[in-house]
């Protein structure tokens, strides 16, 4: 008989003290005994067909009961859970006190207690959207700049000219720099080769050279050279500017596809400037109304349940890492941290991620939002219908449970955004929340395991949020494909 205690209880977590008897630990043991015993050559019996008996003296009682921890502990802890009738929020974290008889301890992080306040008081401005003339001027003037070819100047160097040189640069007597036939455009912006080398150029002629000392600033990054001076000898080989086309019809053609008239592109990029700005003051909205959510909330949740969170970032970080062959350890030598102070600077925005998902999951059991199977397979054939070529694949991706569920969470995550939104612009005077009920199919859940959720660490911008779920989707079936 399982003997189960309670060393500690508290509104968002259970500490259970679990202890079996050899009568719990035999069934494991046999599952332990078959699933080694093809392994195991004994003496005097053909490989698999030892019996348990001999298997036991073989090898020892210890040695089957250590296999058998892996599955024993967590199927154990789960009839636990269900005989206690304790719901664990993430999996619990378990240390093994002892194997004769077997015993462990099981921290349980339970539903955080989450209260939204006066939620419907919520209140948040949008700011209006405006366009001006210099705007689309700035828009139309780089596009100029971009369809301008580049011609000789016939004149001195000017800022923003494209240059031919050669360059040589000595420091202490050491070479430092050589380039020869290096193209080279002088701004002040441009740090390079050493800050202040652009103004040198200015005013230099095609076929000049020209020998002048740079000082390195003292907080140059490259602490070899900082404070020091660079002598450098510089031939100027050519000397091209921008010529600009006239903007009319003809240049307004020559843009992207192509427009008839300059009019119509200029009727166009104000219409892109007046979407992108839209689309900021949505999210500028969206943030404002999170933060007052989240600033009206009252959390309890378990250390445990924040501690999760910390390694769920700390595991995606590293997985970008990965992507760009690199490994946390070198990462860190390179920024010069311990994996301790890198976990401190990520501890805050895993916080802040986490109680933004927690506040996110509670409004949506308010407002009793959920996304259905036809939303989600309604996403999914769009996405399918998009791929052309790809599509077969694209629909063996997005068949998994996780890629559909991934896909749920973002359509919810999106619906709970449009539903705080409206409370923010005061669309819903009057409104009556529904009674708090116990979450459904469909509504925000829990992480279980290592499993990832969807952040609510960002507002939520309409259908960019679906989109991103599928791509991650076929993100992890590409590196699953890689790593077969």
């Amino acid at each position: 008989m399982v003997k189960v205690t309670r060393e500690s209880v508290t509104s968002t977590e259970v500490i259970l003290n679990i202890e079996m008897d050899p009568a719990d630990e035999d069934p494991f043991i046999d599952r332990s005994y078959r699933r080694s015993v093809g392994r195991m050559q004994i003496p005097g019996f053909r490989r698999g067909k030892a019996p348990r008996s001999i298997v036991e003296r073989y090898v020892g009682r210890t040695a089957l009961l250590q296999e058998a921890l892996e599955f024993m502990i967590p199927e154990t802890l789960d009839q636990v859970l269900k005989d206690e009738d304790l719901r664990a929020f993430i999996e619990p974290q378990i240390e093994l006190m002892d194997v004769e008889p077997v015993s462990f301890k099981a921290v349980v992080p339970l539903e955080p207690l989450v209260e939204l306040g006066d939620y419907r008081a919520i209140r948040v401005e949008q700011t209006p959207v405006e366009v001006t003339d210099e705007q689309v001027n700035d828009v139309i003037n780089r596009l100029q700049q971009e369809a301008a070819p580049w011609e000789p100047a016939g004149r001195p160097v000017q800022f923003g000219d494209l240059l031919n040189l050669e360059v040589r640069g000595t420091i202490d007597g050491e070479e430092v720099v050589n380039d020869q036939g290096v193209d080279y455009i002088p701004q002040l912006e441009n740090l390079l080769p050493f800050p202040g080398f652009a103004v040198h150029l200015e005013g230099m002629t095609e076929g000049q050279e020209k020998d002048f000392t740079l000082a390195i600033p003292e907080d140059y990054p490259r602490p070899q050279f900082a404070g020091k001076e660079c002598q450098f000898h510089v031939a100027v080989l050519s000397i091209k500017a921008k010529k600009l086309p006239e903007l009319d019809d003809e240049f307004a053609k020559g843009v992207g596809e192509g427009f008839d008239t300059f009019d119509a592109l200029l009727e166009h990029v104000r219409g892109r400037l007046t979407d992108e700005s839209e689309t900021e003051a949505t999210i500028l909205l969206e943030t404002k109304s999170l933060d007052q959510l989240v600033a009206i909330a009252t959390i309890e949740a378990s250390d445990a349940v924040y501690q999760r969170e910390l390694e769920i970032m700390q595991q995606e970080r590293a997985r970008i890492m990965q992507s760009q062959r690199l490994d946390l350890d070198t990462y860190l030598k390179y920024i010069g941290k311990t994996e301790e102070e890198f976990l401190d600077e990520l501890r805050p925005n895993a916080n802040r991620r986490l109680t933004r998902y927690l506040v996110m999951r509670k409004l949506s059991q308010e407002e009793g939002i959920s996304a259905s199977d036809e939303e989600v397979q309604e996403e999914i054939e769009t996405a399918i219908a998009s791929a052309g070529d790809n599509a077969q694949q694209m629909r063996r991706t997005l068949s998994s449970e996780f890629s559909r569920e991934n896909i749920r969470s973002s359509i919810l995550n999106r619906k709970v955004m449009q539903r705080l939104i409206e409370i923010a612009r005061g669309s819903d005077e009057g409104g009556q929340a529904p009674a708090t009920r116990a979450p459904e199919s469909g509504e925000i859940q829990p992480a279980a395991g290592t499993e990832e959720r969807p952040e609510a660490s960002a507002p939520v911008n309409g259908k960019e949020t679906v989109e991103t779920a599928i791509e991650s989707a076929v993100e992890t079936a590409v590196q699953t494909n890689e790593g077969a």
